[in-house]
């Protein structure tokens, strides 16, 4: 059985340090696979770009998604994984620093699972990413999703 990823989709260098850090102090054995913007993001769960020949068929089991990303914004990757039938069921945490009521309720009308404001000091911050840990890749059961 492989290992199961999670992607993590950042474009700010100390908040994936902090979730990386967070991870590690977690004991979170997943390998964290990290896109810095939308459109890498999308090449690694299509294998496009740079990830062209990558076994799509083994999706991450869950993809923590901040909004404000350069290229595509978050928002347009939910549309796109959504919309697609080989991602639909994709489990997607909003993890943003967006304080944005609006941004909350497009994430959710586009499908997010989940919606997540960073705390802005380390302890909230690992405290929780260890319950995302938790919940998503501990007691979360989601459908085996076949391409």
């Amino acid at each position: 059985m492989s290992q199961k990823v999670i992607l993590l989709v950042e474009d700010n260098a100390d908040d994936e340090e902090l979730a990386l850090l967070a991870f590690e102090k977690s004991n979170i054995a997943n390998e964290v696979v990290v896109a810095r913007d939308g459109e890498e993001a999308l090449d690694y769960l299509f294998g496009t770009g740079v990830y062209t020949g990558r076994d799509v068929s083994l999706l991450p089991q869950v993809v923590l998604l901040d909004l404000k990303l350069p290229k595509i914004d978050g928002l347009e990757i939910l549309k796109r994984l959504r919309a697609d039938p080989r991602t639909r069921r994709l489990p997607i945490v909003v993890l943003t620093s967006s304080r944005e009521e609006q941004d909350m309720v497009e994430s959710y009308g586009l499908g997010a699972n989940s919606y997540v404001r960073k705390p802005v000091d380390f302890a909230r911050f690992a405290a929780a990413i260890n319950q995302l840990q938790m919940y998503w890749l501990v007691l979360n059961e989601s459908p085996t999703i076949t391409r």
